[in-house]
């Protein structure tokens, strides 16, 4: 790492930072320190306004960072809907759009409707070009390892298809990224406390990531974390998309549980909430799925377990029932309520851990 990220990240970390404490903190010379600092400055990436209160003297400059320096976009393209975020540099937030569209990737119209949500996405920041990194697409399924193209998309029916085919309209740097592994990376990104785990996304299909030392453990051919076809129900299941019956695809994505809603999630919980039988019923038949499969995941890992994706954002509320059901099927007589974590990104996760990427593709150019 180069002395000007590590310059950068400390006072990311630190929040704000005089020239002595980067000195005493990094050990680097201050020479080195104040050269590094005004450059860093020239690129609009720290503030110096402040002060730093000195009861022996002169008070020190502040340098702290400027979240809003740089912003990145990020696509998540699902069956119905465009979601689309800006991010700024901690990660948050700072722009989303939903778009319902029908996915259809030989529909110009549906392409162009792409590049029109992605300009108005940055548009709504009210941030300047001069800031913008470029835009992450997260799609539902496998991806080369240079970005380029969909080597497995049964979900969608488009394997094969390029990054150049989906950002026709796109006239940005862009990158394409798993649905899964971009969700799992935004929920371990700038944590100290998930260095490890396996991210569970339970939205229109379910996936997963394997995360080792911060990292998405991509496996030898990129199917890493592919949770969604493991068997749950072996030979009476449903049909699943890859042509396998009983997969935990079939019984514990978000469709299952929108399905009795007229295909909306948020009204499901909404008649969970009112004692609906017809809702509770579905929801006791999708837990006990759901814990089998979790069961699994430990037994597999032996890691924490965050869960995300569509149902993630709404688990919070019924983690205590979720961890009965877990905890009866270990042997081991653990506490799932010690590894099982709900998800830290309640909206677009997916979009949002895209984004992220084109984050740190800045964050190593530093």
């Amino acid at each position: 790492m180069r002395k000007s990220q590590l310059i950068y990240q400390y006072i990311r970390e630190q929040g704000a930072v005089s020239k002595q404490d980067i000195v005493i903190g990094l050990g680097l010379s201050l020479p080195t320190i104040t050269q590094n600092l005004n450059n860093l400055a020239e690129l609009g990436l720290i503030d110096t306004s402040k002060k730093i209160s000195n009861t022996g003297g002169r008070n020190a400059t502040a340098y702290s960072y400027i979240e809003k320096a740089r912003y990145a976009v990020g696509l998540y393209l699902n069956r119905h809907h465009i979601n689309c975020v800006a991010v700024d540099l901690s990660g948050n937030v700072i722009s989303l759009i939903r778009v319902r569209e029908n996915f259809d990737l030989n529909d110009d119209n549906y392409l162009r409707k792409i590049g029109e949500t992605v300009e108005e996405v940055k548009k709504d920041t009210g941030l300047s070009d001069d800031r913008f990194l470029g835009v992450g697409i997260a799609v539902q399924g496998l991806i080369s390892d240079d970005g380029e193209r969909v080597t497995y998309g049964l979900t969608l029916n488009f394997t094969g298809v390029t990054r150049a085919d989906i950002a026709k309209y796109i006239p940005y740097h862009n990158r394409l990224f798993h649905d899964s592994a971009a969700a799992g990376y935004a929920e371990v990104w700038d944590r100290n406390d998930l260095d490890d785990a396996f991210y569970l996304s339970l939205s229109n299909s379910v996936g997963g990531a394997v995360i080792v030392a911060n990292k998405i453990f991509e496996g030898e051919r990129r199917k890493s974390g592919e949770i969604g076809h493991m068997t749950i129900i072996p030979k009476a299941g449903d049909r699943c998309y890859c042509g396998q019956r009983g997969c935990f695809d079939t019984v514990c994505r978000a469709n299952v549980l929108a399905e009795y809603a007229d295909g909306d999630l948020e009204k499901f919980f909404e008649l969970l909430e009112t004692k609906d039988l017809g809702a509770r019923r579905h929801w006791n038949r999708y837990l006990e799925y759901l814990s089998i499969g979790i069961h699994n995941i430990r037994m597999l890992y032996d890691t924490k377990i965050v869960i995300g994706g569509y149902v993630g954002a709404y688990i919070e509320k019924y983690m205590e029932d979720l961890c009965a059901r877990v905890d009866a099927r270990d042997s081991f007589k653990e506490k799932s309520e010690r590894y099982l974590v709900p998800s830290k990104y309640k909206k677009e996760p997916t979009g949002v851990g895209a984004a992220i990427h084109m984050i740190d593709e800045f964050f190593e150019i530093i």
